[in-house]
């Protein structure tokens, strides 16, 4: 069914007026507002979303890169099924979350034991902790751009704007959430992406204070470009000089492959965060790491050096579909991924250039993101978008609504096991229809999208 977002949308824009006088705004997820209003989903079955006005798009979005087997997969709905007809959550351990433990323990030889949350913003939080309390130490550093959840100082210097982020080599501690303490900002030390020689400088500087360095080795809001080699071992050094742990983010990056992006990268954090796709599609995040880090999580000993709880962490809903989901994840799995992610990269890559819509499309395996750009983007400044570039993107983003296909606003794609190289080809006749049509329009998509 074709009907043009916004004018035929009658029912998402009902639901959303009618939102507006119980949710601030309309919205509970900043992520999925859009204006005029946002689109209500229906019901999804394999790589498609329908949404509340009938319209069938190509799922491009999987739920900020959450659904890596798509919708309602057969196994995982019968799994979640037959544990809800045997009890939601318990004030009681389950089998489950053993199993699903050892499952990512075998794939992450740095895992050796699991703390599980309900998110991925909660996992980063708790590894944070944990390496506060194993070496009684306060400063965090970061990476300039990279969102890792909504953890105050997991936020600091997410998304600076020039006049703000300072030098490269040093760049500014800033907040992202009005109210955010000054003290958090001081506890923050934030690090250029991808330059280990200025990384290494601030490290080694502040070495005697730092708990832990935080980094995902493929930022999605950096500009979702691999960390080099140089980059990661400049961090891993820096860590093990200062007496520091390293925390590998992998909320997003799991999905790069069977051992996530520390298989590919040969890795060995001290702490890993994970989410998102050991779900299946149902809330959840985790930490792990080496017997020694997890360590401060131990609760057998008497009061542990960091208390942690929660009424549904671990709780079997979550740990059923996450195992299911985990154990469709295999080598097969991944290469399908990986083929299709490939098509997608190359697909775009030629559509724009034949459109003659300067644009460059980062990414790996199953993760893409597209930049109105002509340079090279290899860090989050290199990324940032002027307003042409948001114009641009927006203008792309709504296109490709318009097209049948579901992406994230920031360009971001995520595909699915459920996906065929078909659905790729179509994901990539409406980015180039979309693509000729904003260079038709030129400046007018600038000024109808300010």
């Amino acid at each position: 069914m074709t009907k043009a977002y916004p004018g035929d949308l009658a029912n998402s824009r009902a639901i959303h007026e009618r939102a507006r006088a119980s949710l601030p705004g309309g919205n509970t997820r900043a992520t999925v507002f859009m204006r005029p209003f946002p689109i209500y989903a229906e019901r999804g079955e394999g790589c498609r979303v329908w949404d509340v006005d009938g319209v069938e798009r190509i799922d491009c979005d999987n739920n900020f890169t959450a659904l890596i087997h798509g919708h309602a997969h057969p196994a995982i709905v019968a799994a979640v099924a037959g544990q809800a007809a045997r009890g939601l959550s318990f004030g009681m351990p389950t089998l489950s979350e053993v199993e699903l433990a050892e499952l990512l323990c075998e794939r992450l030889p740095a895992v050796e034991q699991v703390r599980f949350t309900n998110s991925g913003t909660e996992a980063v939080m708790m590894a944070l902790k944990a390496a506060r309390a194993a070496t009684g130490r306060s400063l965090i550093a970061k990476v300039e751009g990279a969102y890792h959840g909504a953890y105050d100082h997991a936020e600091v210097s997410l998304d600076p704007n020039p006049n703000a982020w300072g030098r490269l080599e040093a760049p500014e501690s800033t907040a992202y959430a009005a109210g955010t303490p000054p003290s958090v900002l001081n506890d923050t030390l934030v690090l250029p992406f991808n330059n280990p020689a200025a990384a290494a400088a601030l490290i080694a500087r502040h070495g005697r204070d730092l708990a832990a360095i935080l980094v995902d080795a493929m930022p999605n809001r950096a500009g979702l470009s691999p960390a080099t080699p140089e980059f990661l071992a400049a961090l891993r050094k820096g860590a093990d000089d200062a007496g520091a742990l390293v925390v590998l983010d992998e909320v997003i990056t799991f999905r790069l492959g069977l051992g996530g992006a520390q298989g590919l990268h040969g890795l060995r954090p001290d702490l890993t965060t994970l989410g998102k796709i050991i779900g299946g599609g149902l809330p959840i995040g985790a930490v792990g790491g080496s017997v020694e880090a997890m360590s401060v999580f131990d609760p057998s000993l008497g009061k542990p050096a960091l208390p942690h709880g929660g009424t549904f962490a671990a709780n079997p809903m979550a740990m059923t579909a996450g195992l299911a989901a985990m154990r469709l994840l295999d080598g097969a799995a991944f290469e399908h991924l990986s083929a299709l992610g490939d098509q997608l990269r190359a697909g775009l890559t030629a559509v724009f250039a034949s459109a003659g819509l300067p644009a460059r499309v980062n990414g790996a395996g199953s993760l893409l993101r597209v930049h109105f750009k002509a340079g090279a983007v290899v860090d989050y400044r290199s990324a940032y978008a002027t307003p042409r570039d948001a114009a641009i993107a927006q203008a792309f983003h709504r296109g490709l609504i318009n097209r049948g296909v579901l992406a994230g606003a920031n360009g971001l794609m995520s595909l699915s096991t459920a996906m065929r190289p078909s659905d790729v080809e179509a994901v990539v006749a409406a980015a180039g229809e979309t693509a000729r049509e904003i260079v038709r329009l030129g400046e007018q998509v600038e000024a109808d999208t300010l």
